[in-house]
Protein backbone atom coordinates (compact mmCIF):
# COMPACT_ATOMS: atom_id res chain seq x y z
CA UNK A 1 0.00 0.00 0.00
CA UNK A 2 2.89 2.36 0.89
CA UNK A 3 4.38 1.55 -2.24
CA UNK A 4 1.00 2.74 -4.53
CA UNK A 5 1.07 5.66 -2.49
CA UNK A 6 4.33 6.67 -3.31
CA UNK A 7 3.83 5.87 -6.42
CA UNK A 8 0.90 8.36 -6.33
CA UNK A 9 2.86 11.21 -4.69
CA UNK A 10 5.17 10.81 -7.38
CA UNK A 11 2.81 11.13 -10.30
CA UNK A 12 1.32 14.04 -9.09
CA UNK A 13 4.61 16.02 -9.11
CA UNK A 14 6.02 14.36 -12.45
CA UNK A 15 3.09 15.00 -14.85
CA UNK A 16 2.33 18.51 -14.12
CA UNK A 17 5.98 19.50 -14.15
CA UNK A 18 6.36 17.93 -17.90
CA UNK A 19 3.23 19.75 -18.19
CA UNK A 20 4.80 22.89 -16.94
CA UNK A 21 7.50 22.03 -19.29
CA UNK A 22 5.24 22.05 -22.31
CA UNK A 23 3.90 24.87 -21.95
CA UNK A 24 6.61 27.10 -20.98
CA UNK A 25 8.02 26.06 -24.47
CA UNK A 26 4.82 27.30 -25.61
CA UNK A 27 4.76 30.90 -24.08
CA UNK A 28 8.79 30.81 -25.10
CA UNK A 29 8.24 30.78 -28.26
CA UNK A 30 4.73 32.95 -28.48
CA UNK A 31 7.06 35.40 -26.09
CA UNK A 32 9.89 35.31 -28.23
CA UNK A 33 7.81 35.66 -31.18
CA UNK A 34 6.02 39.18 -29.76
CA UNK A 35 9.40 40.89 -28.97
CA UNK A 36 10.84 39.87 -32.85
CA UNK A 37 7.36 41.35 -34.21
CA UNK A 38 6.15 38.17 -35.43
CA UNK A 39 2.73 35.82 -34.80
CA UNK A 40 5.01 32.16 -33.56
CA UNK A 41 3.21 29.25 -33.41
CA UNK A 42 -0.84 29.59 -33.88
CA UNK A 43 -2.12 27.32 -35.81
CA UNK A 44 -2.18 23.65 -33.62
CA UNK A 45 -5.31 24.18 -31.09
CA UNK A 46 -6.38 27.50 -29.91
CA UNK A 47 -4.25 30.44 -30.04
CA UNK A 48 -1.48 27.61 -30.60
CA UNK A 49 -2.11 26.03 -27.28
CA UNK A 50 -1.39 22.60 -28.13
CA UNK A 51 1.98 23.26 -30.59
CA UNK A 52 4.06 21.57 -27.96
CA UNK A 53 2.22 18.32 -27.97
CA UNK A 54 2.38 18.29 -31.62
CA UNK A 55 6.06 18.52 -31.86
CA UNK A 56 6.26 15.79 -29.08
CA UNK A 57 4.33 13.74 -31.02
CA UNK A 58 6.52 14.57 -34.10
CA UNK A 59 9.59 13.61 -32.65
CA UNK A 60 7.98 10.65 -31.13
CA UNK A 61 7.47 9.38 -34.14
CA UNK A 62 10.50 9.78 -35.74
CA UNK A 63 12.81 6.92 -36.18
CA UNK A 64 15.82 6.22 -33.92
CA UNK A 65 18.99 6.64 -35.24
CA UNK A 66 22.13 6.11 -33.58
CA UNK A 67 26.29 6.67 -34.72
CA UNK A 68 27.67 3.32 -35.66
CA UNK A 69 30.78 4.01 -33.47
CA UNK A 70 29.20 5.58 -30.47
CA UNK A 71 28.80 3.69 -26.93
CA UNK A 72 25.20 3.06 -27.51
CA UNK A 73 24.33 1.99 -23.94
CA UNK A 74 25.92 5.47 -22.56
CA UNK A 75 24.65 7.29 -25.52
CA UNK A 76 20.95 5.91 -24.86
CA UNK A 77 21.38 6.73 -20.86
CA UNK A 78 23.01 10.33 -21.12
CA UNK A 79 19.88 12.04 -21.66
CA UNK A 80 17.73 9.54 -19.38
CA UNK A 81 19.96 10.54 -16.58
CA UNK A 82 19.91 13.83 -17.33
CA UNK A 83 15.87 13.76 -17.24
CA UNK A 84 15.93 11.81 -14.26
CA UNK A 85 17.98 14.34 -11.82
CA UNK A 86 15.97 17.42 -13.74
CA UNK A 87 12.61 15.95 -12.10
CA UNK A 88 13.90 14.65 -8.74
CA UNK A 89 14.73 18.24 -6.86
CA UNK A 90 10.77 18.48 -7.63
CA UNK A 91 10.55 16.09 -4.36
CA UNK A 92 11.63 18.52 -1.85
CA UNK A 93 10.00 21.71 -2.83
CA UNK A 94 7.36 23.12 -0.84
CA UNK A 95 4.36 24.16 -2.98
CA UNK A 96 2.61 25.79 0.06
CA UNK A 97 1.63 25.73 3.84
CA UNK A 98 1.30 21.94 4.35
CA UNK A 99 2.32 21.03 0.29
CA UNK A 100 4.76 18.79 -0.56
CA UNK A 101 6.22 15.50 -1.03
CA UNK A 102 9.14 15.08 1.32
CA UNK A 103 9.84 17.62 4.04
CA UNK A 104 13.35 16.78 3.88
CA UNK A 105 15.87 18.69 6.59
CA UNK A 106 18.87 18.70 4.49
CA UNK A 107 16.45 19.85 1.40
CA UNK A 108 18.71 22.59 0.28
CA UNK A 109 21.80 19.65 0.05
CA UNK A 110 19.96 17.64 -1.40
CA UNK A 111 18.70 20.07 -4.73
CA UNK A 112 22.61 20.91 -5.06
CA UNK A 113 23.61 16.99 -5.01
CA UNK A 114 20.80 16.55 -7.80
CA UNK A 115 21.85 19.45 -9.70
CA UNK A 116 24.93 18.32 -10.00
CA UNK A 117 25.09 14.90 -10.99
CA UNK A 118 22.46 15.83 -14.39
CA UNK A 119 26.05 17.13 -15.33
CA UNK A 120 27.27 13.20 -15.79
CA UNK A 121 24.66 12.80 -18.25
CA UNK A 122 25.40 15.51 -20.38
CA UNK A 123 28.85 14.21 -20.50
CA UNK A 124 28.33 10.68 -20.93
CA UNK A 125 25.95 11.78 -24.10
CA UNK A 126 28.68 13.97 -25.54
CA UNK A 127 31.21 11.51 -25.03
CA UNK A 128 29.63 8.62 -26.41
CA UNK A 129 28.29 9.80 -29.37
CA UNK A 130 32.09 9.71 -30.79
CA UNK A 131 31.92 13.25 -32.48
CA UNK A 132 34.18 15.99 -32.20
CA UNK A 133 30.98 18.67 -32.21
CA UNK A 134 29.30 16.71 -28.91
CA UNK A 135 32.50 16.26 -26.97
CA UNK A 136 33.57 20.03 -27.38
CA UNK A 137 30.14 20.76 -26.34
CA UNK A 138 30.02 18.18 -23.34
CA UNK A 139 32.84 19.67 -22.25
CA UNK A 140 32.30 23.05 -22.29
CA UNK A 141 28.31 22.64 -20.31
CA UNK A 142 30.34 20.54 -17.78
CA UNK A 143 33.35 23.61 -17.35
CA UNK A 144 30.23 25.88 -17.43
CA UNK A 145 28.39 23.67 -14.71
CA UNK A 146 30.58 23.28 -12.19
CA UNK A 147 32.43 27.07 -12.54
CA UNK A 148 29.02 28.20 -11.47
CA UNK A 149 27.61 25.57 -9.33
CA UNK A 150 30.29 27.08 -7.10
CA UNK A 151 28.67 30.75 -7.39
CA UNK A 152 24.89 29.35 -6.39
CA UNK A 153 26.00 27.20 -3.42
CA UNK A 154 27.93 30.07 -1.92
CA UNK A 155 25.23 32.22 -2.18
CA UNK A 156 22.70 29.58 -1.01
CA UNK A 157 25.66 29.26 1.76
CA UNK A 158 24.42 33.14 2.78
CA UNK A 159 20.71 32.11 2.74
CA UNK A 160 21.36 29.21 5.12
CA UNK A 161 23.29 32.00 7.55
CA UNK A 162 20.67 33.87 7.70
CA UNK A 163 17.60 31.35 7.75
CA UNK A 164 19.43 29.22 10.23
CA UNK A 165 18.28 26.18 8.70
CA UNK A 166 19.07 23.70 5.56
CA UNK A 167 15.68 23.28 5.32
CA UNK A 168 13.74 24.79 2.35
CA UNK A 169 10.12 25.18 4.51
CA UNK A 170 12.05 26.71 7.00
CA UNK A 171 13.73 28.81 4.86
CA UNK A 172 10.70 29.91 3.39
CA UNK A 173 8.58 30.57 7.19
CA UNK A 174 11.50 32.21 8.17
CA UNK A 175 10.58 35.62 5.51
CA UNK A 176 7.79 35.69 7.00
CA UNK A 177 8.48 38.82 7.88
CA UNK A 178 10.39 40.34 5.26
CA UNK A 179 11.94 38.45 1.83
CA UNK A 180 15.88 37.87 1.69
CA UNK A 181 15.45 39.86 -1.83
CA UNK A 182 15.60 42.97 0.94
CA UNK A 183 18.91 42.84 2.17
CA UNK A 184 20.17 40.38 -0.36
CA UNK A 185 19.43 42.19 -3.61
CA UNK A 186 22.48 41.84 -4.76
CA UNK A 187 23.17 38.18 -4.21
CA UNK A 188 19.37 37.43 -5.55
CA UNK A 189 21.04 39.51 -9.19
CA UNK A 190 23.86 37.03 -8.88
CA UNK A 191 22.04 33.52 -8.13
CA UNK A 192 19.97 34.71 -11.32
CA UNK A 193 22.60 34.99 -13.42
CA UNK A 194 23.76 32.12 -12.28
CA UNK A 195 20.84 30.14 -12.57
CA UNK A 196 20.66 31.36 -16.38
CA UNK A 197 24.48 29.96 -16.96
CA UNK A 198 23.35 26.40 -14.79
CA UNK A 199 20.90 25.71 -17.04
CA UNK A 200 22.38 26.26 -20.25
CA UNK A 201 20.17 29.33 -21.54
CA UNK A 202 21.09 32.42 -23.95
CA UNK A 203 23.35 34.35 -23.43
CA UNK A 204 25.18 31.61 -21.74
CA UNK A 205 24.17 28.50 -24.19
CA UNK A 206 27.82 28.06 -24.76
CA UNK A 207 26.94 24.46 -24.76
CA UNK A 208 25.10 24.13 -27.55
CA UNK A 209 26.31 26.87 -29.87
CA UNK A 210 25.00 26.41 -33.36
CA UNK A 211 27.67 28.80 -35.03
CA UNK A 212 30.25 26.53 -33.97
CA UNK A 213 29.63 22.97 -32.39
CA UNK A 214 26.03 22.81 -34.81
CA UNK A 215 23.99 21.70 -31.65
CA UNK A 216 26.91 20.93 -29.03
CA UNK A 217 26.22 18.03 -26.88
CA UNK A 218 23.39 16.72 -28.51
CA UNK A 219 24.38 17.10 -31.99
CA UNK A 220 23.92 13.39 -32.77
CA UNK A 221 20.71 12.50 -30.68
CA UNK A 222 17.24 12.29 -32.34
CA UNK A 223 13.98 11.11 -32.04
CA UNK A 224 12.92 10.35 -28.22
CA UNK A 225 16.13 10.59 -26.89
CA UNK A 226 16.11 14.47 -28.18
CA UNK A 227 12.97 14.64 -26.11
CA UNK A 228 14.62 13.64 -23.22
CA UNK A 229 17.18 16.17 -23.33
CA UNK A 230 14.32 18.95 -24.47
CA UNK A 231 12.40 18.54 -21.19
CA UNK A 232 15.59 18.02 -19.11
CA UNK A 233 16.29 21.68 -19.73
CA UNK A 234 13.13 23.31 -19.71
CA UNK A 235 12.18 21.54 -15.81
CA UNK A 236 15.71 22.63 -15.21
CA UNK A 237 14.58 26.19 -15.70
CA UNK A 238 11.14 25.64 -13.96
CA UNK A 239 12.96 24.15 -11.17
CA UNK A 240 15.64 26.82 -10.75
CA UNK A 241 13.19 29.82 -11.04
CA UNK A 242 11.22 27.56 -8.06
CA UNK A 243 14.46 27.80 -6.10
CA UNK A 244 15.08 31.21 -6.26
CA UNK A 245 11.49 32.01 -5.65
CA UNK A 246 11.86 30.13 -1.99
CA UNK A 247 15.43 31.53 -1.32
CA UNK A 248 14.64 34.95 -1.78
CA UNK A 249 10.81 35.96 -2.71
CA UNK A 250 9.48 34.02 0.20
CA UNK A 251 8.16 31.21 -1.64
CA UNK A 252 4.46 29.81 -1.56
CA UNK A 253 4.37 33.47 1.09
CA UNK A 254 2.87 36.35 -0.48
CA UNK A 255 4.69 39.53 -0.67
CA UNK A 256 3.13 41.98 1.39
CA UNK A 257 3.55 40.46 5.10
CA UNK A 258 0.21 38.89 6.45
CA UNK A 259 -0.31 41.82 9.72
CA UNK A 260 0.18 44.39 6.81
CA UNK A 261 -2.14 42.67 4.42
CA UNK A 262 -4.78 42.34 7.27
CA UNK A 263 -4.38 45.98 8.78
CA UNK A 264 -5.10 47.35 4.96
CA UNK A 265 -7.74 45.27 4.58
CA UNK A 266 -9.15 46.29 7.55
CA UNK A 267 -9.31 50.09 6.89
CA UNK A 268 -11.83 48.91 4.15
CA UNK A 269 -13.98 46.15 5.32
CA UNK A 270 -15.66 46.01 8.72
CA UNK A 271 -15.32 42.18 9.41
CA UNK A 272 -14.80 39.96 12.09
CA UNK A 273 -11.12 40.05 13.15
CA UNK A 274 -10.97 36.23 13.13
CA UNK A 275 -12.76 35.88 10.09
CA UNK A 276 -10.64 37.99 8.08
CA UNK A 277 -7.25 36.36 9.62
CA UNK A 278 -8.15 32.84 8.99
CA UNK A 279 -9.39 34.19 4.61
CA UNK A 280 -6.10 36.15 4.79
CA UNK A 281 -3.72 33.67 6.01
CA UNK A 282 -4.63 30.98 3.96
CA UNK A 283 -4.25 32.99 0.82
CA UNK A 284 -0.98 34.87 1.73
CA UNK A 285 0.54 31.24 2.00
CA UNK A 286 -1.52 30.04 -1.26
CA UNK A 287 0.06 27.99 -4.06
CA UNK A 288 -0.40 30.56 -5.95
CA UNK A 289 1.86 32.99 -4.47
CA UNK A 290 4.87 30.84 -5.84
CA UNK A 291 3.63 29.81 -9.02
CA UNK A 292 3.23 33.89 -9.88
CA UNK A 293 6.95 34.59 -8.95
CA UNK A 294 8.09 31.69 -10.88
CA UNK A 295 5.92 32.67 -13.99
CA UNK A 296 7.56 35.98 -13.76
CA UNK A 297 10.91 34.76 -13.30
CA UNK A 298 10.39 32.54 -16.42
CA UNK A 299 9.57 35.70 -18.20
CA UNK A 300 12.95 37.15 -17.32
CA UNK A 301 14.57 34.06 -18.48
CA UNK A 302 13.02 34.40 -21.96
CA UNK A 303 13.35 38.06 -21.70
CA UNK A 304 16.90 37.80 -21.02
CA UNK A 305 17.11 35.08 -24.56
CA UNK A 306 15.34 37.28 -26.56
CA UNK A 307 17.42 40.35 -25.94
CA UNK A 308 20.90 39.58 -25.06
CA UNK A 309 23.73 38.72 -27.73
CA UNK A 310 25.91 35.34 -26.69
CA UNK A 311 29.42 35.83 -25.57
CA UNK A 312 32.28 33.89 -26.17
CA UNK A 313 33.20 30.82 -24.13
CA UNK A 314 36.45 32.56 -22.40
CA UNK A 315 34.02 35.82 -21.24
CA UNK A 316 31.52 32.95 -19.75
CA UNK A 317 34.21 31.62 -17.64
CA UNK A 318 35.99 35.21 -16.95
CA UNK A 319 32.74 37.18 -15.67
CA UNK A 320 32.43 33.76 -13.17
CA UNK A 321 35.98 33.57 -11.68
CA UNK A 322 37.02 37.27 -12.11
CA UNK A 323 34.18 39.17 -11.40
CA UNK A 324 31.49 36.91 -9.92
CA UNK A 325 33.06 34.67 -7.56
CA UNK A 326 35.20 38.09 -5.84
CA UNK A 327 31.85 39.84 -5.14
CA UNK A 328 30.41 36.82 -3.73
CA UNK A 329 33.19 36.30 -1.45
CA UNK A 330 33.24 39.49 0.24
CA UNK A 331 30.11 38.97 0.64
CA UNK A 332 30.41 35.85 2.95
CA UNK A 333 32.84 37.96 4.72
CA UNK A 334 30.42 41.34 4.81
CA UNK A 335 27.74 39.28 5.71
CA UNK A 336 28.58 36.78 8.93
CA UNK A 337 30.50 40.50 10.37
CA UNK A 338 26.98 42.18 10.33
CA UNK A 339 24.97 39.49 11.30
CA UNK A 340 27.29 38.38 14.58
CA UNK A 341 27.90 42.41 15.01
CA UNK A 342 24.12 43.41 15.18
CA UNK A 343 23.78 40.26 17.31
CA UNK A 344 20.79 39.28 14.72
CA UNK A 345 21.83 35.14 14.48
CA UNK A 346 19.04 32.15 13.77
CA UNK A 347 18.47 30.77 17.13
CA UNK A 348 18.84 27.38 15.05
CA UNK A 349 22.47 28.06 14.81
CA UNK A 350 24.59 27.80 18.37
CA UNK A 351 28.04 30.07 19.00
CA UNK A 352 29.41 27.55 20.82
Amino acid sequence: MLSIISIIEGLLVIVPALLSVAFVTIAERKTMASMQRRLGPNIVGYYGLLQAFADALKLLLKEYIAPTQANIILFFLGPVITLVFSLLGYLVIPYGSGLYISDFSLGILYMLAVSSLSTYGILLAGWSANSKYAFLGSLRSTAQLISYELILSSVILLVVLLSGSLNLIDIVESQRVVNFVYPLFPLFLIFFIGSVAETNRAPFDLAEAESELVSGFMTEHSSVIFVFFFLAEYASIVLMCILNSILFLGGYLSIIPLDTLISILELFFNVNDTILYNIISNISSSPINLAIKTVVLIFVFIWVRASFPRIRFDQLMSVCWTVLLPIIIGYIILIPCIVYGINILPVNISLK
